[in-house]
């Protein structure tokens, strides 16, 4: 069994991508790292090539200007699935905010051997760990994931799809996927607030991802731009231990402080009695579950 992990970015260095820390923390459980190196105007490529690793190779892309739904993300996640050669039984995908904690790599690894030869299975479930400001905050909500998709079979029928959140089988259908205890953390709102700011200012980010018209005012708000969150006093990837020791801005949170309207409040009190939420649009099917299963864990995450 051989496993490539693959990633795109593109201005790292700008935006302060964790690109660095996500790459580390996929390689010890692949024999390939293949990064699909955007049009940067920064030292993105500079600061990857610094990892000293000879299991990641290159590839370059241009990308489109006209982005405003974020499509084309799913498109350049595909070139570098693509570069993938077919000795590769599994292709681990992490964007480049995403961590994974070495803590679960035993998991991984066990469930990619033991599932190698069920081609009924299509990929890997992870849960998720949305931070929020600093690392000392999780945000929650609705209109946070709470699990996808982030290892798929190499046999090419599975592909990244719109945005690159998740993926989709060539004949349109849901991946089948075994759910694992394993977390990805995405660090992708943990920035100062004035390059938070700039981040969700950016032409590729307003209108797609952030949805609610360019931040006036000198610096991102954390204390306000939230559903829910909640403190975290759990161990973070061991790959982010000096990205921590840097950080330079504080967050004013209270976590008490709900920022949802009525019907999301309800939606939410039934997900914390019930462990189950309601009109959740997932990316995948559960493996052994049937398509329409939608909920496979028997608590919610919080």
């Amino acid at each position: 069994m051989k496993v490539c992990g693959f990633t795109i970015v593109k201005n790292a260095v700008k935006y302060d991508y964790p690109v660095l820390e996500s790459i580390k923390s996929a390689l010890p459980l692949v024999d390939k790292f293949v990064v699909a190196l955007g049009d940067s105007d920064d030292e993105t490529e500079e600061l990857i090539r610094s990892i000293q690793s000879d299991k990641i190779e290159y590839i370059y892309s241009v990308w489109p200007t006209n982005n405003k739904n974020g499509h084309f993300l799913g498109d350049e996640t595909n070139k570098a699935l693509d570069r993938i050669s077919d000795d590769y039984t599994w292709c681990l995908y992490l964007q480049s905010d995403e961590v994974l904690h070495e803590d679960d790599y035993s998991e991984i690894r066990e469930a990619m051997e033991k599932y190698k030869d069920d081609l009924e299975v299509d990929g890997f479930l992870f849960n998720w760990k949305h931070f929020w400001g600093s690392y000392d905050y999780l945000a929650y909500g609705r209109k946070w994931y709470r699990r996808d998709t982030r290892i798929i079979r190499n046999n090419k029928k599975v592909r990244s799809w719109h945005d690159a959140q998740g993926f989709r089988k060539v004949d349109g259908e849901k991946p089948i996927g075994v759910p694992l205890k394993a977390f990805v953390y995405h660090y992708g709102w943990v920035r100062s607030p004035k390059l938070m700011k700039k981040k969700v200012n950016n032409s590729l980010w307003n209108k797609r991802f952030w949805g609610k018209g360019k931040v006036q005012e000198s610096e991102f708000d954390f204390s306000r731009d939230y559903d829910c969150v909640v403190e975290y006093d759990g161990i973070h990837p061991s790959v982010m231990t000096d990205r921590m020791k840097q950080i330079d801005w504080k967050v004013d949170i209270n976590p008490k402080i709900k920022n949802y309207k009525s019907k999301e409040r309800f939606l939410m009190w039934f997900e914390r009695i019930s462990g189950h939420r309601l009109f959740e649009n997932q990316h995948f099917h559960v493996y052994g579950k049937g398509k329409r299963s939608s909920n496979f864990w028997d608590e919610p995450l919080f």
